[in-house]
């Protein structure tokens, strides 16, 4: 019998169980990373997005993949609660506020206001592939905490 934090499936097993899946969610990645956005951008974002899902596997792949970037430490450890912080630039905190919307999805998300609030500091084109990262973190959050898979070392 598992227990409430014993992996129900590996992130491998999951891989070659489900290639599609797992081909048409690193896709998605790949056209986010073609598309121009900062790469520390969007670490933080699935960073951010990871933490609101209590998604334990993405916390770690992302702050691995961020601190390989160089991310600011200071940013790594004061993203859940990036408002308060005064570390992150106006670009970053939009596309934060964006990614909170969107992944808490109240009756009111993505309003007109958010909306256009995002494209006070992103162009439509990087609002849209802004969109298509907070979309797929949130896509491979719901699977690992499903899954239960545990984090990378």
């Amino acid at each position: 019998m598992s227990g409430p934090h014993t992996a129900r499936l590996s992130y491998g097993d999951f891989a070659a169980a489900a290639p599609a899946a797992r081909a048409a969610l690193f896709a998605m990645g790949k056209a986010v990373d073609d598309s121009g956005l900062e790469k520390t951008l969007t670490e933080l974002i699935k960073l951010r997005a990871s933490q609101m899902n209590g998604c334990a596997f993405c916390i770690q792949f992302h702050l691995n993949t961020a601190r390989k970037l160089g991310v600011a430490g200071e940013k790594l450890d004061l993203v859940a609660a990036w408002r308060e912080a005064g570390v992150f630039s106006d670009r970053e905190k939009a596309a934060l506020a964006w990614t909170e919307a969107l992944t808490t999805m109240p009756a009111d998300a993505a309003s007109d206001a958010d909306f256009a609030r995002l494209l006070t500091q992103f162009d439509e084109t990087e609002a849209m592939f802004l969109t298509l990262a907070v979309a797929g973190i949130n896509q491979w959050n719901r699977i690992a905490v499903a899954l239960r898979f545990a984090p990378p070392v």
